[in-house]
């Protein structure tokens, strides 16, 4: 539904930070995305050398910025940004290696006008990988950058 050219232009993470190839489907509290994960990762180099393991950090990353789209999909204002606030009940299941696919599924549990709580799970060939759920808070960019509202 949304190639990456789209995703650019909903989120402002760039390379080596997107962690998002494509959005499979999106719907008003519900969204689902992909992350190809490739031997040409720039963390693969030091996690872990001979034995390359995505980190589960940034496998929540990815979740969260799945969520991000969802939450900013329908934003015309450019200048406002979606940041990570909390993390719960995070679990990793299986190790995630270069040549998976991530299919992100998230969905909104609680939604206010500046922040969302959204429960996922990431998958590979329908196997629960990672699990969390994320709050995030809509913020203008020039508070991101520490300026007063």
């Amino acid at each position: 539904m949304l190639d990456i050219q789209a995703i650019q232009k909903i989120l402002p993470h760039r390379y080596p930070m997107l962690l998002v190839d494509r959005i499979l489907e999106l719907e008003p509290d519900r969204i689902v995305g992909i992350k190809n994960v490739t031997g040409n990762e720039p963390f693969f180099a030091g996690h872990f050398p001979g034995f390359p393991v995505m980190p589960g950090v940034l496998i929540v990353e990815a979740m969260a910025q799945v969520a991000g789209v969802l939450v900013l999909k329908d934003i015309t204002d450019r200048q406002k940004v979606v940041f990570l606030v909390t993390i719960e009940q995070a679990k990793f299941r299986k190790p995630v290696v270069p040549g998976d696919q991530l299919r992100i599924e998230m969905k909104v549990a609680k939604r206010k006008s500046r922040v969302a709580k959204l429960y996922g799970q990431a998958t590979v060939d329908g196997k629960v990988v990672a699990e969390a759920e994320v709050m995030c808070k809509l913020a203008d960019l020039g508070q991101a950058a520490g300026e007063e509202p």
